[in-house]
């Protein structure tokens, strides 16, 4: 099988070989004919025919088409062996620009081995234009060049060939040049561009020309490049200045080295001819702040500038080329003011103080200035707007600064006012100026005491010229319009003598007690007092004073029972069979204080029999501690002391006479200071048997009474069976809950005293006895007429 193939690569081989030898040696030449760029598949020719072959032939004989290089441009249909085009042809990338472009090729057929010489030609479409070898061609022409001078450019390209190629040069209209067309050896056209006219470079330095290549496709297409000619300069013209006359405005205050203006001169000329330098000249002293660049021409600041100096500068200036030639022109530099100048305020009059309810006064008079000129020297005065005050524009630049409207010194008696001066220009410049303006005071406030009412407390039996306090008053005035007098004002009752009660410092508004006060007598004293200022006119003002007298402790207790002023003292009489806290009488003492001075305690000092008796300490009521005895004696004095809660506490003391008894049938017996006064006979027996009469019916009294309390209380009557109720202020102070020592609210007690020619019994009843004379101390006597306060017993 090994061998089989290498004798078929032999025979292959050999074909080859043969096919190459015999490539020159066909037996006829067939040409076919194509455009280029015709699509790939495009029938070329009917080979089978061509080759005057059978039907079916060329596939039996396997038919190959050869061309000499690798690529196949032609291939043969399997199905109908027509000859196709194998891919799309372009002529200039396989001839160039060798015409006609004909590719040779050779159909091969196989068992039995034939050839058959054939060629391809590649007919030119026109699908390139003309180029040139670059857009722009520059082209340096001298102004003197005579007309008739050729100049030979570089000509195009034209890939296509034939009526397709390149075929003339044509140029852009223009009156110096023309172009004409023409023809190298090998056929080859190129153009050359001709002077008609002579330049002029001060005229037109350069010319633009557009070069057209046309080839003869139809349409015909074309390739252009510019053509920049350079006219070469030669001196033939002076420098000149683009204006005569240069305006230029430099503001004062520019920086040194500052652009004030650059001059430029022209000269048509070229090159070291054109080249142009610069210089000023006029007088030194004029010249001194600028200075010109030689070959920019641009004119800067090097000294500074005062437009309060020189307002404008006249300069002259000269431009030379390199040749010799000169230009003049002139120069005009005005100087700008700037704002560098602040105004000034020249202040002319100042009146301080000023009063303070007298609007339109003038304050300040002033002048303004500023050194700057047109707007920068307009100004414009201000203060600040929360100010009472106007600024009025008088006479040129001055101005004066009154008060708008009244002002007020106690809201404010300074006023620190700056005056700001501003000029208009950019940017503003401005001066302020302070000023301080005192206000005096007129007065227009009247004095004002720190409180509408003072209440006052001073204590009772106070040393005379005691100070109680004081009260005070303000005037928002100065000065003497400030300046306070203190008094006391007229009581509205006439017959109040305040005078003798209080007195007032006029200067510092202390009130003093002239003379000892007695709670007892006066407890409250309301008064008003004035403040009036020492201004013109006077101005014033008054205020409420309250004062109130405090308790001192300076009266003792009084016993209203038992009263100890009797001519016999009271006997209390206690059964025998009585239990233990069993009431045998009550203390009734009563105190002119108040408060707690007022509140009273009860205490057993002394006793006949000590552990008998006891006293409650806050009711004042008397009870046995325990129960009697046969051995006790008939006859007990109890020895009762009254304290109240003041400081010092102050006391008094009862005596009671109790009288042991076996019931109340027994005959009443005489304390026995009566009797040893009486006879020991059959008297006592009379007197026991009324005693005993006395007590029954005492008893049965004591029923009736506490029925008559009992209806009392439930009706709210005002007297119940001959008992009258005292009527109008009863101290409050007399009720203690806390066992000061007054009775409770219970029940109402009125305490009466019956005389008899030899004993002394004592009375309960519903009724109380009205208006006790007030009981002092020891300072006092016992003259005095009644009682002032009623007794609430409870």
């Amino acid at each position: 099988m090994s061998q089989t193939k290498q004798q078929h690569k032999n025979r292959q081989v050999a074909i080859f070989i043969i096919w190459m030898i015999l490539w020159e040696v066909g037996s006829g030449l067939i040409q076919y004919s194509i455009m280029e760029e015709t699509e790939s598949g495009t029938f070329v020719a009917s080979l089978t025919k061509d080759l005057g072959l059978r039907v079916g032939e060329l596939a039996a004989r396997s038919a190959k088409v050869v061309f000499k290089r690798s690529r196949q441009h032609l291939q043969l249909d399997p199905q109908t062996q027509d000859l196709l085009l194998n891919e799309k042809l372009d002529r200039e990338e396989l001839c160039g620009s060798t015409e006609p472009c004909v590719l040779p090729f050779q159909v091969l057929l196989e068992n039995p081995l034939q050839f058959f010489q054939a060629a391809l030609q590649v007919r030119d479409i026109n699908d390139h234009a003309p180029e040139f070898p670059a857009r722009e061609m520059l082209l340096k022409v001298s102004e003197i060049t005579t007309p008739g001078k050729v100049f030979p450019l570089k000509m195009a390209q034209d890939l296509d060939a034939g009526s397709n190629s390149l075929q003339s040069y044509t140029l852009s209209s223009n009156p110096h040049f023309h172009v004409l067309t023409r023809k190298r050896s090998d056929g080859k056209k190129f153009p050359e561009l001709v002077l008609d006219k002579a330049l002029d470079r001060e005229e037109q330095p350069q010319l633009r020309l557009t070069l057209t290549a046309l080839d003869g496709g139809s349409p015909p297409r074309s390739g252009t490049t510019e053509i920049q000619v350079v006219v070469l300069d030669s001196n033939d013209n002076a420098p000149e200045f683009a204006q005569q006359l240069y305006e230029a405005q430099v503001t004062e205050n520019s920086p040194l080295g500052a652009l004030i203006i650059t001059i430029s001169a022209r000269d048509l000329d070229a090159g070291s001819f054109g080249e142009v330098s610069y210089a000023l000249f006029q007088d030194d002293d004029v010249n001194k702040p600028f200075e010109i660049n030689a070959i920019t021409g641009e004119i800067r600041l090097r000294e500074t500038l005062d437009f309060e100096a020189f307002q404008s500068y006249h300069l002259n200036a000269e431009a030379t080329d390199g040749g010799g030639l000169t230009g003049k022109c002139s120069l005009i530099i005005q100087v700008l003011d700037v704002n560098d100048n602040a105004p000034e305020l020249t202040l002319t009059s100042l009146v301080s103080p000023i009063p303070e309810n007298v609007p339109g006064i003038i304050v300040v008079v002033f002048s303004v200035s500023d050194a700057d000129s047109g707007q920068n020297q307009q100004i414009v005065c201000s203060i600040d707007d929360n100010l009472p005050f106007q600024l009025r524009p008088s006479m040129e630049n001055f101005y004066t600064l009154v008060t708008d409207g009244a002002l007020d010194r106690e809201s404010r008696s300074q006023y620190n006012i700056t005056i700001t001066v501003s000029d208009m220009g950019t940017p503003r410049l401005q001066t302020e100026h302070s000023i301080s303006v005192q206000v005096s005071d007129v007065n227009d406030n009247a004095p004002a005491f720190t409180h509408t009412s003072y209440t006052l407390r001073v204590r009772e039996n106070n040393s005379p010229g005691l100070h109680i306090g004081s009260v005070s008053a303000t005037d928002r005035d100065a000065g003497t319009n400030a300046q306070l007098t203190y008094s006391l004002l007229p009581p509205p009752e006439p017959h109040l003598a305040l005078a003798s009660l209080v007195a007032i410092d006029a200067d510092s508004g202390q009130l003093f007690a002239l003379r000892p006060l007695d709670y007892e007598v006066l407890q409250a004293l309301e008064f008003r007092v004035g403040a009036a200022d020492r201004g013109s006119p006077a101005l014033s003002s008054q205020a409420l004073v309250r004062l109130l007298v405090l308790d001192a402790n300076d009266n003792s207790p009084f016993v209203l029972y038992p009263m100890q002023n009797a001519s016999a003292p009271c006997t209390e009489l206690l059964p025998r069979a009585a239990e233990p806290g069993y009431l045998l009488t009550k203390v009734v003492a009563v105190d002119g204080d108040s408060g707690q001075n007022a509140w009273l305690s009860y205490q057993l000092l002394k006793a006949t029999e000590p552990g008998l008796f006891s006293v409650w300490p806050h009711n004042g009521e008397v009870r046995t501690a325990r129960p009697l005895s046969e051995r006790d004696a008939p006859k007990h004095r109890l020895l009762v002391l009254v304290r109240d809660n003041g400081e010092p506490p102050l006391s008094a003391s009862v005596t009671l006479h109790v009288l042991l008894v076996d019931g109340f049938s027994q005959p009443y017996l005489p304390l026995p200071e009566a009797a040893a006064e009486q006879g020991r006979g059959d008297a006592l027996t009379l007197h026991l048997v009324v005693a005993l009469a006395s007590v029954s019916s005492l008893f049965l009294l004591c029923v009736l009474v506490f029925v008559a309390v009992r209806l009392c209380r439930r009706s709210r009557a005002a007297s119940l069976s001959g008992c009258a109720v005292p009527q109008g202020h009863f101290p409050g102070h007399l009720m203690d809950f806390s066992g000061g020592g007054t009775l409770s609210h219970s029940y109402q007690y009125e305490v009466c005293l019956k005389g008899d020619s030899g004993t002394r019994e004592f009375d309960l009843s519903n009724s109380v006895i009205s208006n006790f004379p007030p009981m002092k101390t020891g300072r006092e006597t016992e003259d005095s007429s009644t009682l002032r306060n009623s007794l609430l017993l409870n």
